[in-house]
């Protein structure tokens, strides 16, 4: 998944205004007690990024 199709869908789904800083704030154990940005910039891929997103805040399936 190419990056702006990630920051799309997080926009799409928890609004513009709120996609980066959910993004910037919201530790995931599941992300190895990072948040998206770190995820991210550590290496993982954009795909696997959003689905722990869909799992983690029950995002509906057809969004993923």
């Amino acid at each position: 998944m190419r990056l702006t199709v990630f920051w799309q869908r997080m926009a799409d789904h928890f609004g513009s205004g709120y996609a980066d800083t959910f993004a910037r704030d919201h530790v995931m154990a599941e992300l190895g007690g990072r948040t998206v940005h770190e995820a991210l910039d550590s290496g993982w891929d954009a795909k696997d990024v959003w689905r722990v997103i869909c799992t983690v805040m029950n995002v509906p399936g057809e969004k993923h």
